[in-house]
């Protein structure tokens, strides 16, 4: 009878060892699956916000070191048949090197537009300005969540509306995507070249900007003087819905451009 009692007590043992060991089995299955799920929310996040950063009209990370921009083509007749409107000439960029003023608001910013190596998208701005065509134009959009544009000159004020042409191609796009603080370019459609027209977004911080199948967005310039006053009077007061993306919280109008 003891015998009996001990063989039932071993059997007793290996049920309880077996158990054990199915049930430590099934805890490391949870955390594998546990942990595959969450390695798949993770990568859905990142895909998520890669591609959120670049639905913006131009349809605009933190900086990395400057590299030497570099000039895209100039524009050939045969490039230029995706330009729609009356493109305005770019002769009157005359090859050279503008200077001037850009106000907004009560804030002055020096400017310096380089009609060598972006002269279509120069001498469109230039073009526009003469006409007084930004004068009273908002500045729609404000980012600030890694990308640090204030983009303006919207025919509608909301990012709408062209005033009566849009040209390419993508002229003057940055090495490495690298839009260094102060740097003036256009605005464009994602995945098209030719869809340039009024509006431009000045960077107020270093901004990395990833091409899309365009390219990249053309540099017409940069800001010379006025950043430090830029950031106090409007985009350090970020967005007014206190997001990422948006529209100013210091509503922001363009006043007189003055170039030479």
């Amino acid at each position: 009878m003891a015998s009996v009692g001990r063989e039932e007590r071993a059997a007793r043992q290996r049920l309880q060892d077996y158990q054990a060991k199915q049930t430590v089995h099934s805890e490391q299955i949870g955390r594998r699956r546990r942990d595959n799920v969450i390695a798949a929310i993770v990568v859905v996040v990142v895909l998520a916000v890669a591609t959120t950063a670049q639905v913006l009209y131009f349809e605009v990370g933190p900086g990395v070191p400057a590299p030497t921009p570099t000039a895209s083509p100039t524009p050939t007749p045969t490039e230029t048949a995706g330009n729609t409107g009356d493109v305005p000439s770019a002769d009157i960029a005359e090859d050279r090197t503008w200077t001037g003023t850009m106000q907004l608001n009560d804030v002055s910013l020096g400017i310096s537009l380089d009609g060598a190596l972006a002269p279509q998208g120069v001498s469109s701005f230039i073009a526009l300005a003469q006409q007084d065509f930004y004068t009273g134009k908002s500045c729609h959009r404000l980012t600030d969540g890694g990308f640090f544009v204030l983009q303006c000159g919207s025919v509608n004020g909301d990012g709408t509306g062209d005033p009566g042409f849009q040209f390419g191609p993508i002229e003057n796009a940055p090495a490495e995507d690298f839009y260094p603080a102060g740097t003036i370019a256009f605005a464009r459609q994602s995945g098209n070249a030719y869809s340039n027209s009024s509006q431009f977004f000045i960077v107020y911080e270093d901004t990395t900007i990833p091409s899309d199948e365009a390219g990249g967005y053309t540099i017409i310039g940069q800001v010379t003087s006025g950043l430090p006053e830029l950031a106090t009077a409007i985009t350090d007061a970020g967005t007014a819905d206190g997001g990422n993306d948006g529209s100013p919280a210091v509503a922001t109008t363009i006043g007189a451009i003055t170039l030479q």
